[in-house]
């Protein structure tokens, strides 16, 4: 069963001249951290209001956890946090976190064990009977998803939740959202924040213009097709005449020696024949991107690396 699956998911507004979605196909795997990519306008926003049944679609349908998206019930087991929230500035975390949990219908026994427990989780043991207009906007991040929790449930749905965090906080939260996984739990972020999204995701999806143009894991979509960074002891040299010989594309990236191969076997042969001639071969890294300019590159349309010209 997925966590989140949408079927040809379209929406128009005013009858049809706003194409907010178009066709959207795509699914989460339970027990993930997948982010949803794309820049202003690209439809993000309606996808996650479409899957939480705040508006309804044109055509198509979506599902949560194996329920579809119209069972108000399966909101029992969703947790959200919206990227501009805000809660009264009068109230501590821990009346904050009693209100939102007798909303969701958690028994007071059982808020009186989870507050203090959701507190220390998020590093806010100390700050429970503060009043919030006196925390940071790391502090206010981490009572936001605090509050996401106190259903303990089994989908995440957060929008931005380290914006606006110096490094340290978005380490600590990075941090959380990773146990979190680990205990099976699916997270579905929305960031602008590519690096988080790097080091934090398992897979992602670009919206453009309404419509999904990419989906995969981050490591699929980050690696360059059969480029290497090679690592040899001394002057390359020997390596670069040796690419000339063979017709194989080297060049310097970024001040790495970076070669393109046709497929594994010419890839074994030069390493033979650089072993031949005693060459040390200190590393061979498969060359990658940032998840940065993969997006930049998908969104300006630009055709992706594949071969470095000879």
């Amino acid at each position: 069963m997925k966590a989140v699956e949408t079927n040809d998911l379209v929406k128009h507004y005013q009858r049809g001249q706003i194409k907010a979605l178009n066709g959207v196909t795509l699914s989460v795997e339970r027990g993930k951290v997948f982010s949803l990519l794309g820049p202003n306008g690209a439809g993000k926003t309606t996808l996650i209001k479409l899957l939480l049944g705040i508006v309804f679609p044109t055509s198509g349908n979506a599902s949560l956890l194996g329920e579809d998206v119209s069972n108000v019930m399966i909101h029992e087991r969703i947790g959200y946090l919206a990227e501009n929230h805000r809660f009264p500035d009068f109230l501590t975390a821990n009346q904050i976190l009693y209100y939102f949990g007798k909303m969701a219908g958690v028994n007071k026994s059982d808020l009186d064990v989870r507050i203090p427990k959701l507190l220390k989780r998020v590093n806010l043991e100390d700050w429970g009977d503060t009043r919030i207009k006196k925390y940071s906007k790391g502090m206010m991040q981490r009572v936001g998803i605090a509050q996401a929790l106190m259903n303990e449930p089994d989908l995440l749905f957060l929008d931005e939740p380290t914006d606006g965090i110096d490094p340290v906080g978005r380490r600590e939260i990075r941090e959380l959202l990773q146990s979190l996984r680990d205990e099976g739990k699916t997270i579905f972020l929305n960031s602008h924040l590519l690096s988080e999204v790097e080091r934090i995701s398992d897979e992602v999806a670009i919206l453009k213009h309404g419509k999904l143009v990419r989906q995969g894991s981050v490591e699929e979509l980050i690696s360059v097709k059969q480029q290497f960074e090679m690592q040899i002891a001394g002057e390359d040299l020997a390596l670069r005449i040796l690419c000339k010989e063979m017709g194989v594309g080297i060049q310097d990236i970024k001040g790495k020696t970076v070669i393109s191969v046709e497929d594994d076997t010419q890839l074994n042969h030069i390493i033979d024949m650089l072993r031949e001639q005693q060459i040390v071969i200190q590393g061979i890294i498969p060359r990658k991107i940032s998840l940065e300019d993969f997006f930049i590159d998908v969104i300006e349309d630009k055709p992706q690396p594949e071969e470095v010209p000879a």
